[in-house]
């Protein structure tokens, strides 16, 4: 099993743990009720108080909310998903045409740089087997003259197969770290979805009362803004992805060049699967910047935020004028008695 069969695992949990907010409608049902009772009848009262006639159509707000609660799977998480899906669709499909170019593009690029090893004749030894047996039946009978020869020559090769096996098996870590940054990405995403679809309804059903509509605005705003966690993921990916066709149809073109001779080193790429992985972890916040998902948290945490500045600055002025007064009222009193002990 591939990472692209554990992402598809996690969509598949999520669409068979969507249905279980039908447990959920019961309770909201009731909170719901309660509230629309207050609702409406809060509303009629103070009409009748003031002698004003009743306006019906703020008092639909519960009733459409009820029907929310009833039908929550089809109607709310249904719409919301069938909006946000051709997002998520779209990206992958970026994503897949990207890594199916990518991978051609690899298998083309080694055999060229396995070819171009074998063109320079001083250092086809190191990786065709066929080049070392033809290197050591040149020298023929080997002699105690020929054993130090032979040993270096047996010193670079195991040296150079070394230095490529070791950045090998880097690449192959940070592919592994960078492939599972994104699973912890999807995974939490995952998480955080079926719980807001979960205990949807019970959302919308503390929504009917008064004061709390706000938090209504706040799920659907943390739903999305954690639903598009995925495709900014994607498109990450694919940028990345995209900068490695890149390189490597560069280095495709330099090997085609009978003079070059290529080195072992692919640090380059290991330098981009580092930055996916920082990458990953940004994604939650660019998510945030689409969607404002704070809600009024946020407003108020930044209001305690400067108030709390403004105490501090106060705080400080308060200090210096009173220090200030405290220095000029004992300078008077200095003064005064040094003006008595003249006298």
């Amino acid at each position: 099993m591939d990472f692209t069969d554990l992402h598809a695992l996690l969509h598949a949990t999520y669409g068979e743990m969507m249905p279980l907010c039908a447990h959920m409608t019961g309770i909201a049902k009731g909170i719901a009720g309660l509230g629309a009772l207050f609702y409406i009848a809060l509303r009629i009262w103070s009409s009748l108080a003031r002698a004003e006639p009743i306006d019906v159509f703020p008092l639909l707000r519960p009733f459409v909310l009820g029907f929310c609660i009833m039908f929550f799977p089809s109607v709310v998480l249904g719409t919301v998903n069938a909006v946000l899906s051709p997002v998520v669709q779209g990206t992958e499909k970026l994503v897949h045409v990207q890594q199916n170019d990518l991978q051609s593009l690899r298998d083309q690029r080694d055999k060229l740089e396995e070819e171009a090893y074998r063109r320079d004749k001083s250092r086809a030894y190191l990786v065709d087997d066929a080049a070392w047996d033809e290197k050591v039946q040149e020298m023929g009978f080997i002699g105690p003259e020929d054993a130090i020869t032979l040993a270096g020559m047996y010193a670079e090769r195991t040296a150079f197969n070394t230095k490529r096996w070791f950045v090998k098996k880097i690449y192959q870590a940070l592919e592994l770290v960078y492939n599972a940054a994104s699973l912890v990405i999807d995974t939490l995403r995952t998480f955080i979805l079926i719980v807001l679809s979960i205990l949807g309804p019970i959302v919308f059903g503390i929504a009917v009362w008064d004061g709390l509509g706000g938090s209504l605005s706040a799920w659907f705003a943390r739903y999305i803004s954690v639903y598009l966690w995925l495709p900014v993921s994607s498109i990450l990916t694919a940028l990345l992805t995209k900068i490695q066709v890149l390189m490597i149809s560069k280095d495709i073109a330099e090997l085609q060049n009978p003079g070059y001779i290529p080195d072992s080193g692919d640090w380059y790429y290991i330098v981009f699967f580092l930055i996916g992985i920082v990458g990953f972890f940004c994604v939650p916040t660019v998510a945030g910047w689409i969607i404002e998902a704070g809600g009024g948290i946020g407003n108020y945490g930044r209001n305690v935020n400067q108030t709390a500045q403004r105490g501090v600055q106060g705080a400080y002025t308060g200090g210096k004028v009173t220090m200030a007064g405290t220095g000029a009222a004992l300078g008077n009193a200095g003064g005064r008695i040094k003006g008595l002990l003249i006298k």
